[in-house]
């Protein structure tokens, strides 16, 4: 089977197109044709993680230290990236019950990857669902990560209706999904993010937008009951006054700073800090799945490439100029 393999980090030019071993399922696995996949910023770090140093990571150092043993210190262990996919199963080990040959389906292989390729093998009990029946292969591949990440993230704060809730960074891959869960579950949202992508979060619905180029939410005098800033890049001392009593800022993406003020504010103050780690569980996915189908949840796609213009797409991406998401057909 042909696949988009990097054997060293560097650079988009990385990709070379080989053909590789096509993989047999087990007796708990289904073979999946794949017809989608995504580019999202894991596949951006596991192309390049010899670069990405402590202080460039999002996360902890200790985070850190263990993505770089699970990726390769030199170079990659993780030789196919690829963690969303789309696609037909091609195949079924004869332990499998819950899906059958010729089952269109989605979902995500985690930090283990290989979608970039024609064929993967997924254990039935893997974060897969039945892709949903009103989106494209190339719609519903973008889908997983972030709406299963934003769905777990808002359940831990326990978003409801009435609410007023901000999102920072709510272009992206779990920002525009937090946006449309939060409006399901009955919150007034607003979107920050810069010019060009103001339409995109307007479509997905966002009741207001700001432009962080042109205004500074923490100056309009506008409260929130919870300011979710997906990369971390404000700060508790900025967005302090933003906040109503009891209000939460979450952060996705934290440091040990975030992790001690989580602590602090538990103890002396109203105004707290969640730092949260979401888990990929296979019934969130299946309930985002639900959203879809109702037309409360959509993805947006900005261009799509080839599988062997994946060093393209990538490029893409680095670019900073994507409007919605970005996909690798096979």
């Amino acid at each position: 089977m042909k696949a988009a393999v990097c054997n060293k980090y560097g650079s988009p030019d990385v990709f070379e197109l080989k053909d590789v071993k096509k993989p047999i399922p087990k007796d708990n696995e289904l073979l999946v044709r794949v017809y989608a996949t995504s580019v999202k910023y894991g596949d951006i770090l596991g192309r390049n993680f010899k670069e990405i140093t402590p202080r460039k990571f999002n996360m902890p150092f200790l985070f850190w230290f263990f993505a770089k043993i699970f990726f390769g210190f030199r170079k990659p262990k993780i030789t196919i990236l690829g963690s969303e996919f789309a696609g037909k199963i091609e195949s079924v080990g004869k332990n499998v019950e819950s899906f059958k040959l010729g089952d269109q389906v989605f979902g995500y292989m985690g930090q283990s990857m290989g979608a970039y390729a024609e064929y993967i093998c997924i254990s039935e009990k893997g974060i897969l669902a039945t892709k949903p029946a009103n989106m494209t292969y190339e719609e519903a591949t973008v889908v997983p990560y972030g709406a299963i990440m934003a769905l777990n993230l808002l359940r831990k704060v326990k978003v409801h209706s009435g609410q007023k809730v901000l999102i920072i960074g709510a272009s992206g891959g779990i920002g525009s999904a937090a946006l449309q869960i939060a409006k399901y579950f009955g919150a007034e949202v607003t979107g920050v993010c810069s010019t060009p992508r103001l339409e995109l979060i307007k479509f997905l619905g966002a009741d207001k937008v700001i432009d962080y180029t042109k205004e500074d939410f923490t100056k309009n005098g506008e409260t929130y009951d919870l300011i979710f800033d997906v990369l971390g890049k404000s700060s508790l001392s900025v967005c302090k006054g933003s906040l109503k009593e009891n209000g939460h800022y979450l952060l996705a993406s934290f440091k040990l700073k975030q992790l001690s003020l989580m602590l602090w504010t538990t103890i002396f103050s109203s105004k707290r800090v969640i730092c949260a780690l979401a888990r990929e569980k296979t019934e969130d996915l299946i309930f985002v799945k639900e959203l879809i189908e109702k037309g409360k949840v959509k993805s947006v796609i900005d261009r799509s490439y080839p599988l062997e213009q994946t060093a393209e797409a990538h490029r893409y991406v680095e670019s900073g100029q994507k409007k919605g998401d970005v996909v690798i057909t096979i």
